[in-house]
């Protein structure tokens, strides 16, 4: 029987070799190697002399042939950590990113100083911002909304899983689907919205643009800045005097999305950056 330690090597070079996959930083294909046989094992803790059965070595070696045609490992193993929560993961839904939990320290600095918060995350996916709120916070009412039936079926299944009863998900259109009652009373509404230009789409890489829903990605404006103006305009309506919009964006956009805040009347507008290098939470304060 093969070791752990052959299989990871032999994988990793594997996924080296492919043009399919992308190559961040040293040591990211052992990392996914890793990652994938550790579920394959049903283990945390993988030791390189452990020996491997031939169903187990034939059942990872048809799923890092998937991760070789660039196919996200989250998908793969059907999971994802994230704020140290295990979320359920599919095909067809926006993976978390891990630039995300700063967007939940940013929500949770703000939140805990109500004594009845109440959170609103837009285009939330599979929940991981408001599941990760909920979580901290046992006295805070959150919500998530979404256009996508399927991220929320997630979403919902996450809640539940977590045993979470402070959260709910919401089907539709930005704020539409939010109860009426909280209008003018939400402390912080949290967005990652699709912001990259239909023209842009292309520049993506594979393993984004080939495996995750198109929607998520992009609202098909030229700029990518439809949604995002719309809940810098509709958020001043919803949320209570000094509450907060916090979106995260790429640094690049910092700027453009700033411009929308100040134009939508927010005061305290910033850009803020946690230790995750690729994305900024623009905040700003009613």
């Amino acid at each position: 029987m093969p070791t752990a330690g052959e299989l990871i090597d032999a994988a990793e070079r594997v996924l080296k070799a492919s043009d399919a996959v992308e190559h961040p930083h040293a040591g990211k294909e052992r990392t996914d190697a890793e990652e994938i046989l550790a579920f394959v094992l049903g283990t945390d803790e993988l030791e390189a002399e452990d020996a491997v059965s031939a169903s187990q070595a034939r059942r990872f070696s048809r799923l890092i042939a998937r991760r070789q045609t660039g196919e996200p490992p989250a998908y793969i193993i059907g999971s994802i950590e994230f704020y140290g929560l295990q979320l359920k993961i599919t095909p067809g839904a926006f993976i978390p990113r891990q630039s995300s939990e700063w967007t939940v320290d940013q929500a949770l600095r703000r939140l805990r100083r109500r004594p009845k918060p109440i959170h609103v995350d837009i285009a939330t996916g599979v929940g991981p911002v408001p599941l990760a709120v909920a979580t901290r916070l046992s006295n805070a009412e959150v919500f998530g909304t979404d256009i996508a039936a399927r991220a929320l079926r997630l979403a919902r299944s996450n809640a539940k899983q977590l045993g979470l009863s402070n959260v709910t998900f919401l089907q539709g259109d930005l704020f539409d689907p939010i109860p009426k009652g909280v209008r003018g009373r939400i402390d912080v509404i949290s967005v990652h919205p699709p912001y990259v230009g239909k023209r842009e789409l292309e520049t993506l890489p594979n393993e984004i643009l080939k495996f995750e829903p198109e929607e998520s990605l992009t609202d098909y404006s030229p700029l990518g800045d439809r949604i995002l103006g719309r809940v810098a305009r509709e958020s001043p309506g919803w949320l209570r005097p000094g509450g907060w919009l916090l979106v995260e964006v790429s640094p690049d956009r910092a700027r453009e999305v700033k411009v929308h805040l100040h134009r939508a009347g927010f005061s305290d507008v910033r850009s803020t950056m946690g230790g995750v290098n690729v994305s900024r939470v623009i905040v700003g304060r009613r």
